[in-house]
């Protein structure tokens, strides 16, 4: 399957990455220049001059990112040696012993526009990590995407005991905040294959977009799709493409820059077709209560959690837990522990799971 071949790229990737940490590691030297850098303490460096200090804030213009405005706490500038002062070469004389009138003495190997041709080499020389580093890219990534923020993880492990496992998993977030709108898309395909036979092939897409009313009230629509294609019933095949639809309404428990709490009601329409049979198609509407929490913790660690319950009276009640506990390891780099169960979700067909993953991520 050509989606479950890409686990090795995506394995390649992480390899490349991570090598190429290590070797920025273990340099040692500083770039020497007539430029200012500013060292981040994750090692990241951008080159440029220093503007001023500004009641902790390092105001930093870059060659390359513009004006940057750092907390002092988060990294320090490395002043560019000044150059030597210099005695200037003697005028060359007229045979008569006296200079030339209008004559100008240039340095060697000057070019038009007043630099020399190693001041040129200087500004134009950026190295192999600088190029390549998390920091180079997600800048660019920031300024491709513009307000919206996000992120790409990514898991990979492969098992031989037994049996020989395999399982891969990418994971894409986009977000973007307004005064009293939110608006999220999320993208995931997971893959997993014992002894050369898929047992999970999941591709799922979910969106949510909330809306704060004055006060503390919240309107909000959660739609998601979830193709399976390696999902057992009893055995058999029983492959899936399944569409929920969430339009809910809640209340802000509690809301301050570094703790949130959500709690509220919704209405949810389940469409399920059956992917061996298309045409077969089932339809059904289900209450539902909601919780959400998002978290701030010491040492650049957050907690997102989202808990749903599905009280249905003709069959078990439903209910789906999703906790992720995240850690900023640079400006950049993130990784994240990931806890995720569902039971006896009301469209019937849906495959119950409980799910434990590390997750390495690229902000931007």
């Amino acid at each position: 399957m050509i989606l479950g071949k890409l686990r090795w790229q995506w394995l390649g990737l992480v390899l490349a990455v991570t090598a190429m940490w290590m070797a920025r590691s273990g340099a040692a030297e500083a770039v020497a220049g007539t430029h200012d850098a500013l060292v981040y303490k994750d090692g990241d460096r951008v080159q440029g001059r220093l503007v001023s200090r500004e009641g902790g804030v390092i105001v930093f213009k870059s060659d390359r990112f513009g004006e940057l405005r750092v907390p002092a706490a988060d990294a320090v500038v490395i002043l560019a040696e000044k150059p030597k002062a210099t005695t200037p070469a003697p005028t060359p004389a007229a045979a008569g012993g006296t200079a030339v009138a209008g004559a100008s003495a240039k340095p060697a190997g000057a070019v038009p526009g007043g630099k020399t041709a190693a001041e040129r080499d200087e500004e134009e020389r950026m190295t192999l990590w600088e190029r390549f580093s998390p920091w180079v890219l997600t800048a660019q990534v920031r300024n491709f995407f513009g307000p919206w923020h996000g992120r790409l993880a990514l898991s990979t492990e492969t098992v031989a005991d037994s049996t020989d496992r395999k399982n891969s998993s990418v994971d894409a977030t986009l977000r973007r905040k307004w005064e009293r709108d939110e608006v999220q898309l999320n993208g995931r395909f997971e893959y997993s294959e014992t002894d050369s036979i898929a047992t999970t092939d999941v591709v799922k897409a979910t969106g949510l977009w909330r809306h704060d009313f004055t006060g503390r009230q919240f309107a909000q629509y959660r739609p998601s799709l979830e193709w399976n294609r390696a999902n057992r019933k009893a055995g058999l095949p029983a492959d899936y493409l399944l569409l929920q639809q969430e339009i809910g309404t809640g209340f802000t428990v509690l809301n301050t820059p570094g703790r949130k709490l959500r709690t509220g009601i919704s209405q949810n329409l389940f469409d399920l077709w059956n992917a061996q049979e298309f045409s077969q198609h089932n339809s059904r509407g289900v209450q539902s209560a909601f919780e959400e929490v998002e978290w701030t913790l010491p040492w650049r660690m957050s907690l997102a959690q989202r808990g749903v319950w599905y009280p249905v009276p003709s069959q078990d009640d439903g209910w789906e837990n999703r906790v992720e506990l995240n850690k900023k390891l640079t400006e950049t780099l993130s990784t994240s522990l990931r806890h995720e169960i569902r039971r006896n979700n009301p469209d019937g067909t849906a495959q119950d799971f409980t799910r434990l993953k590390l997750l390495v991520g690229l902000d931007f």
